[in-house]
């Protein structure tokens, strides 16, 4: 089997109304849509996160990217996994740990979809399939105009009455205190019974981040996500060491190498690896293997769609992330399947071959950026 095709387009779909969260305002919705044929008719797909900001031009260099790196790509043997993405890992040509690393990213998923279509199975049993059913939590809880406490209160007891008995909410825009009341809103409204997350997106100083480390305690937190800068890991291993609630980062980490370190100093107590990030689902196998030698569990970021099979497929797996249209807006036209919640608050994996959902792009045509 042989590489012939390779394409990328940008679609996005804008929010009703901008979300925030403790560092940064989104205004659409939006995805890299990678498209990767073979000689034998079959065709991957793969997804790479387009940014949220309406003038920044991340999104097309991605899209850029990927075109460029399209003649290493064509001949190639799919099934070449390992020597694909080294050949397109080179920093000297193509550049290290950012938005060309995306670049990979998506390639490297569409990549793998051809081969568990190739197999005849879904990605998680071609990668391992260490089960078949995962946990999931409701990611929201975003700062918007207009959105007081009972909104915010409303919109998490919603996510409860679809099924989860997990939701995740934002800090970190406000002063602590501030903070403490949202967060305290939030657990008075769905109860001691159902988890709650709490995700600040790299907005304080580790100063801060330990004190609101201690203030999660008080709400029985069951994670605090992303505390501080993700390159300042000495902050996030404190503010690990002088709280009970574990700390989860890495959705902006690069590579096995950069999430290595993470594991070395102490950073993390969960680790959230996104595949549409850090270098595709090839990277992610080995940052999946050095979690389970250091039994750090995993929770990855990003959608559902494509980390719901790398939950599945390896050791140590957590809890699944799971976004709503009212974050993930182009997933209410972007696959004719949809992954639901079971009244258990699991999600149950595909069982066609490769992602295992199949894209309309018919309904995606209307947001495609020209």
């Amino acid at each position: 089997m042989k590489i012939t095709n390779v394409t990328a387009e940008l679609y996005a779909k804008p929010y009703s109304k901008p979300i925030s969260n403790g560092k940064y305002t989104y205004v659409a919705s939006k995805n890299v849509m990678v498209r990767i044929t073979t000689d034998e008719g079959i065709e991957g797909v793969g997804i790479g996160g387009g940014g949220g900001f309406s003038s920044a031009p991340g999104s097309d260099i991605v899209v850029t990217t990927v075109n460029d790196m399209a003649a290493v790509l064509i001949g190639e043997d799919p099934f070449n996994v390992e020597r694909i993405w080294a050949s397109l890992y080179q920093p000297k040509i193509f550049g290290r740990k950012g938005l060309t690393t995306r670049a990979i990213s998506a390639i490297d998923i569409a990549i793998w979809d051809i081969v568990a279509k190739a197999d005849g199975r879904p990605l998680y049993q071609v990668l391992g399939g260490y089960t078949d059913e995962v946990r999931a939590y409701i990611a929201g809880g975003y700062y918007e105009d207009g959105k007081g406490l009972s909104e915010l209160q409303e919109e998490m007891l919603g996510y409860v009455e679809q099924g989860a008995n997990a939701v995740k909410m934002k800090i970190g825009a406000v002063p602590l205190r501030e903070d403490e009341i949202r967060v305290r809103a939030v657990r008075e409204a769905i109860g001691s019974e159902i988890d709650l997350l709490v995700d600040a997106n790299n907005a304080y100083v580790h100063a801060d981040a330990v004190r609101m480390g201690r203030i999660l305690e008080e709400y029985d937190a069951f994670w605090f996500e992303e505390p501080v800068s993700p390159d300042n890991m000495r902050g996030s291993a404190l503010t690990a060491r002088l709280s009970t609630v574990p700390v989860a980062a890495g959705e902006n980490e690069y590579t096995s190498w950069g999430f290595r370190e993470l594991f070395e100093t102490g950073a993390v107590d969960i680790v959230n690896p996104d595949a549409m990030v850090l270098g595709g689902i090839t990277e992610y196998r080995r940052v999946a293997a050095l979690a389970a030698a250091y039994e750090i569990p995993i929770a990855p970021h990003g959608l559902q769609e494509i980390h719901i099979h790398l939950l599945a497929a390896f050791p140590m797996p957590l809890i699944l992330e799971y976004y709503n249209s009212n974050v993930a807006g182009l997933n209410d036209v972007m696959f004719h399947e949809k992954l639901e919640l079971t009244d258990q608050g699991t999600v149950k994996l595909p069982s066609g071959p490769g992602l295992g959902l199949t894209i309309n792009w018919d309904a995606l045509a209307e947001y495609k950026v020209e």
